[in-house]
């Protein structure tokens, strides 16, 4: 079995301003000030990032773009269409790219919907959380459920291709409360819906509650009821789980963003705190941008926009592979298990075979039903 990793290149872009701060986020953000000039400033140092990387990876087949963050909706859409021109041309391409923007639902941001379009973005997606303002106001957010549904009803007239994220497994949240929430946002018609789990990070507003005793999220049982919702109503839906968080109406529907990554393919990322992944003379590198924004606009202006880069070790690269593969209907092809020296016949991975949490099938490692709800303990059997 030959590797399929994509040859092409994915560009992430990184915008870190935030209208709020919501307290389970540990991603790379600020409080958006409203300070033009900083921004025209970042902007001007994504475009100088962009062109180092393209020069430096030279014209690779460019596979997808993606604008995330913090809230790239707050970008201005001149801006927007600025990035995505330097992405088209240093990396040419033959067909359409998927282009997708991250948005917040609020009036406002719905507002410059239509001229994200007209700048370039093809896909959006959209932060929604919930759609329940009791819920909304418990997780931070800064726009109410009738807001969210007029905001849908805005992206479904300026884009073809929607995507909505929603955040499930919060204190106190039932199967037939979650249940509902699936039922209406299928009946909203996107083709794409991300449920997340809620996830308590110890540096963030919520980890620190956590340590307090005041947020008690569900129990083990619960939260495993509520997954198991989610894959019944929205398989039930004609939704395909595809990656343990997303689920898509078909081979269209999915992000091949997020594909492009989970296989394994090169991704440029540019802005502050952003990640990226490049091959060159068959070694793959790990990069991480500098953090701070004006660390990082003093980092591109002198040529070091980065806070650490690493030469990934076969085997390293093999690992993360398989950690981002499994996560995916597809799995991994056999190649990265020679690689990490996994024999299917024997053990590890012939035990969790057997014991039904993997499945290799047309040479490809898999993780089942059963298997993916427990992949953290999967992997950790199979990288011991």
């Amino acid at each position: 079995m030959t590797d399929d990793r994509p040859d092409g290149v994915a560009v992430y872009i990184h915008w870190p301003y935030c209208a709020r701060i919501c307290p389970y986020c540990d991603f790379n953000v600020v409080k958006d000030r409203g300070w033009r000039e900083e921004k025209a400033v970042l902007v001007q140092a994504i475009l100088t990032d962009l062109e180092a990387q393209g020069a430096r990876l030279g014209p690779r087949p460019l596979t997808s773009i993606f604008f995330g963050g913090g809230t790239p909706s707050l970008m201005l859409s001149e801006d927007v269409a600025s990035v995505i021109a330097a992405a088209q041309r240093l990396f040419p391409h033959s067909g359409p790219v998927e282009i997708t923007l991250e948005a917040n639902p609020t009036d406002a941001e719905a507002a410059h919907f239509a001229a994200l379009a007209d700048a370039g973005v093809n896909r959006l997606s959209l932060g929604i959380q919930s759609l329940d303002d009791r819920e909304l106001t418990f997780l931070g957010r800064n726009h109410s459920a009738d807001e969210a549904r007029r905001a849908i009803a805005v992206a479904s007239r300026a884009f073809a291709r929607l995507s909505i994220d929603l955040i499930y497994a919060l204190p106190g949240q039932t199967v037939q409360d979650w249940g509902a929430a699936l039922d209406e946002a299928v009946a909203l018609g996107f083709e794409h819906i991300s449920p997340y789990q809620l996830t308590i990070e110890p540096t963030t507003a919520f980890g620190r509650a956590f340590q307090r005793g005041t947020l008690v999220p569900p129990d083990e049982d619960t939260a495993a009821d509520l997954y198991d919702a989610t894959q019944s109503k929205l398989e039930a839906a004609g939704f395909e789980a595809y990656e343990v968080s997303n689920h898509a109406r078909g081979l269209v529907a999915r992000s091949t963003h997020n594909l492009h990554v989970w296989r394994g393919g090169d991704y440029v990322g540019v802005g502050p705190g952003a990640h990226g992944r490049l091959t060159e003379g068959g070694v793959r590198t790990a990069t991480v941008a500098r953090h701070r924004i004006a660390d990082y606009v003093a980092g591109v202006a002198s040529g070091e926009p980065w806070s650490g880069s690493e030469r990934l070790t076969a085997q390293e690269a093999a690992e993360e592979r398989l950690l981002l593969g499994l996560r995916t209907s597809e799995g991994v092809p056999q190649v990265v298990l020679r690689a990490l020296d996994l024999d299917p016949a024997q053990s590890p991975l012939q035990g969790l075979a057997e014991d039904g949490f993997v499945t290799l099938k047309d040479g490809r490692l898999a993780a089942t039903e059963k298997g993916r709800p427990v992949l953290d303990a999967v992997l950790k059997t199979l990288l011991v």
